[in-house]
């Protein structure tokens, strides 16, 4: 027993970690959107995190062998990634959150882990279990828990800042799924490049639609918020979605609302409620349902080629012919014989077998 909630832990450790970082994007933007046009500041958060996620990759010296793994069929994957989630979905929020409260912006987040689900589910046929289901019912119920807090501002949001929340998930729903067809590549270099190219071209949309930036300290803010709100966490979202898979990883994703919710709580000086703590036990017990999952049965893998970040496990038993450290994560294309085993797995690249 013990040892399955370490193996779930272990998976889930990246999209919480990406979670954490992006719940602090809504109310990071709500704070300095006041101070800087909504199409530029989409820029401005994705050209920083690209920026800061180049220079990761120029520190870590392997851009050559990054590039080496990306294949033509990757490059359709990544550029509708680049253009629903870099281009097109914080646009979307950008411009919501000057029309909704910060709070509700965070809690109309979580419509994208429920869209990532039902694309994952019902478009790439993912397996699902119960209790993911069962997990993502309780924070769903947490979200709107807390949006009860909304009525009591009455006219403070509007229709439009919903409906552009909504459309700012349903970008990143597409992009979630879309992503995990190059899961496998270095999530640096793609967490980089979309930065890089979907930064650059929301700057120049707001140059074209005639926006002006104010060159101040708010720069470096959103350098930071970009930095750590988008690039780390993408980043530790497309590991994440090697790792568990698209349906899992948008669930533990979906508590990311909640934390935007605290932090407006806390730094925009919203009031903690009753209904806040009952939110907070529904997301304790979605959370509680996705750590608890025993997805293991005999099933069996079929040869296989391909190249990506590994270590030797059990699906990864092969010689080198290069001196790949032993025992440490490297990179190199190899083979995966057929083989059939029984063990705890998620949805990852080595387990896309069908389930009856």
């Amino acid at each position: 027993m013990q040892s399955r909630y370490l193996f779930t832990l272990k998976n889930y450790r990246a999209a919480l970690v990406a979670a954490l970082f992006f719940g602090c994007i809504t109310p990071g933007s709500k704070f300095l959107i006041k101070d800087f046009p909504p199409q530029s500041m989409a820029g401005l958060l994705y050209i920083f995190a690209g920026i800061g996620l180049f220079a990761i990759l120029l520190f870590k010296g392997n851009i050559a062998s990054s590039f080496s793994r990306v294949q033509k069929a990757d490059l359709k994957w990544f550029f509708l990634a680049t253009l629903f989630g870099g281009i097109m979905g914080p646009a979307f929020l950008t411009y919501g959150i000057s029309h909704i409260r910060g709070s509700t912006a965070s809690l109309l987040l979580n419509l994208e882990a429920v869209l990532t689900s039902l694309i994952a589910w019902f478009v790439f046929k993912e397996h699902f279990e119960k209790k993911i289901v069962y997990g993502m019912i309780f924070i769903v119920l947490g979200c709107l828990t807390l949006s009860i807090n909304s009525k009591v501002y009455g006219g403070a949001d509007t229709l439009l800042g919903f409906i552009l929340i909504a459309l700012a998930c349903l970008s990143w729903g597409i992009d979630n799924n879309v992503t995990r067809n190059i899961s496998h590549l270095d999530p640096v270099l793609i967490a980089s490049f979309k930065g890089l190219i979907a930064g650059s071209t929301n700057l120049y949309l707001g140059y074209l639609i005639g926006e002006k930036l104010a060159w101040n300290f708010g720069i470096f803010q959103i350098g930071i918020l970009g930095f750590f709100g988008i690039g780390i966490s993408l980043v530790a979202f497309i590991i994440s979605l090697g790792s568990i898979g698209t349906a899992r990883t948008g669930a533990i994703f979906s508590t990311a609302p909640f934390i935007g919710s605290l932090l407006s709580i806390i730094f925009l000086n919203e009031s903690l409620t009753i209904t806040f703590v009952i939110a907070l036990m529904f997301m304790v017990g979605g959370i509680w349902f996705h750590l608890s999952e025993d997805h293991g049965h005999e099933h069996t893998h079929d040869e296989l080629s391909h190249s990506h970040e590994h270590i030797h496990d059990e699906h990864h038993h092969h010689s080198h012919s290069e001196n790949d450290p032993i025992g440490e994560a490297h990179t190199h294309l190899h083979f995966h014989t057929r083989m059939k085993h029984k063990h705890p797995h998620f949805p990852d690249i080595h387990h896309q077998h069908e389930h009856h």
